[in-house]
């Protein structure tokens, strides 16, 4: 699969030299400190994906044999993995730039910029504006993120898997370099903001993931132009999807039963809603298979107990938890 060694074992990617592209093996050399990075943001990115489909048929699995045999294929599932990896990547990277862990980048200039615009509120009228503090550089964060996840698939230009995949880490990068927030700090004597200090951030990765998730409910088919270098829409009157669209050619399994060839665990065993009517009701986790409840006993901390200075103390209860699990 295209990438797959990266989103699988990020770890290692560098020691995999035979199967890089030009772009990778050169950072992997030049660079190592920002290919750790990059493997941070992979993992931050698999973690996101399995929060977000916790509750779906497929929940982002990451047993690898089965995970392999998803990137291999072109649905929107693979979509969504790609694209919440490439905006890993580009978030880990620009954040450790702010963080000074990194000896290429730093905080965004912002010496060319325009000043900020003020907003609307009591006491802010006649406020002085300027950039500082520290703003995320996105735009490193941005191009190397393109550098290492896009240069697998550049090979086959005019290969339809090719294209698909570079727009879904397209897509994943602009949820976070085009959702970037304005913070500002007051600065003046007794409270007073007779300046304030301005600079840019990235949405929490949280809301990256989020903003992901409705992009892959709205997802589009796609099939291959004439000409091997376009993508055009399946079906009728359907607009042609925009750059943050995630897009997809093939259509998913049921993800039902366990399945070898399609990546599929099945949902045999997993934990349903038994009272929800959405995708983590036991109706639809099931598949129409029933469900059954059984009652564990879990262990947790209790009475706890803070010691000066400065031990916590607990104690061990039993709770017991009644669950519903897919037959």
């Amino acid at each position: 699969a295209v990438g797959s060694p990266l989103v699988m074992d990020p770890n290692s990617i560098c020691r995999k030299t035979k199967r890089l592209a030009g772009k990778q093996a050169e950072l992997c050399q030049l660079e190592p400190e920002i290919v750790q990075e990059v493997a941070k943001g992979t993992k931050l990115g698999v973690r996101e994906c399995q929060y977000q489909f916790r509750f779906r048929r497929w929940n982002c699995t990451s047993h690898s044999k089965y995970f392999g045999k998803i990137l291999q294929q072109d649905i929107r599932e693979t979509a969504f993995v790609y694209a919440i990896t490439a905006a890993g990547v580009s978030h880990a990277i620009t954040q450790a730039c702010s963080m000074g862990e990194l000896l290429q980048c730093g905080c965004e200039l912002t010496r060319s910029r325009a000043p900020p615009s003020p907003t609307a509120g009591p006491g802010t009228e006649g406020t002085a504006w300027e950039w500082g503090g520290c703003g995320d550089d996105v735009q490193f964060g941005y191009e190397k993120s393109q550098q290492f996840m896009d240069a697998k698939s550049k090979k086959g230009k005019n290969d339809i898997r090719a294209l698909i995949d570079l727009h879904n880490n397209e897509a994943g990068r602009l949820a976070v370099r085009s959702y970037m927030r304005t913070e500002c700090k007051c600065h003046g004597l007794s409270g007073s903001c007779t300046l304030r200090t301005c600079w840019r951030k990235m949405p929490h990765f949280r809301e990256v993931g989020d903003r992901l998730l409705e992009r892959f409910n709205g997802a589009f088919k796609v099939m291959g132009g004439n000409d091997g270098k376009t993508l055009i829409p399946v079906g009728d009157n359907i607009k042609p999807p925009d750059k943050q669209d995630l897009i997809y050619s093939a259509d998913s399994p049921d993800f039902c039963s366990a399945n070898r060839k399609t990546g599929s665990l099945g949902t045999r065993g997993r934990v349903c809603n038994s009272t929800a009517m959405d995708t983590s009701g036991c109706d639809l986790l099931c598949c129409g298979r029933g469900h059954r409840d059984e009652t564990v006993v879990l262990e947790e901390n209790c009475l706890c107990r803070f010691h000066w200075c400065c031990v916590v103390q607990c104690r061990k209860c039993s709770v017991r938890q009644e669950l519903s699990l897919c037959i």
